[in-house]
């Protein structure tokens, strides 16, 4: 585990693509993406490799392997280059939820 990087707002072409398809990637028990949850904290990218920066809702979530896994492998497909996930420690809060995406649950 590591510390997650702040949030990008300034993604490169590529790794605002990534991000796109990672919005089909849905947490099963809350059916919103990883994206809308606000779980990708981060994406780098070169020439030869990405890496994807994200946290989980809870550390025990029993879904999380499941879900790294499809977070690597949605992003190494549309990189095209070998793709790492690295879980931070950040602790996930309803306030990292995209702009809305809140309002299914009512709390926002």
């Amino acid at each position: 585990m590591s510390d997650t990087p702040a949030p990008n707002t300034n993604e490169s072409p590529e790794a605002s693509a990534i991000r796109d398809a990672l919005r089909e990637v849905m947490d099963p028990e809350l059916g919103m993406s990883v994206v809308e949850l606000g779980l990708i904290r981060d994406i780098q990218i070169d020439a030869k490799s990405a890496t994807v920066f994200m946290i989980l809702t809870t550390p025990f979530c029993p879904y999380g392997p499941a879900l790294l896994e499809s977070v690597r492998a949605t992003a190494e497909k549309t990189a095209s280059v070998p793709t790492t996930v690295e879980m931070g420690t950040e602790m996930w809060t309803p306030e990292m939820m995209e702009d809305g995406a809140g309002g299914d649950w009512g709390l926002f």
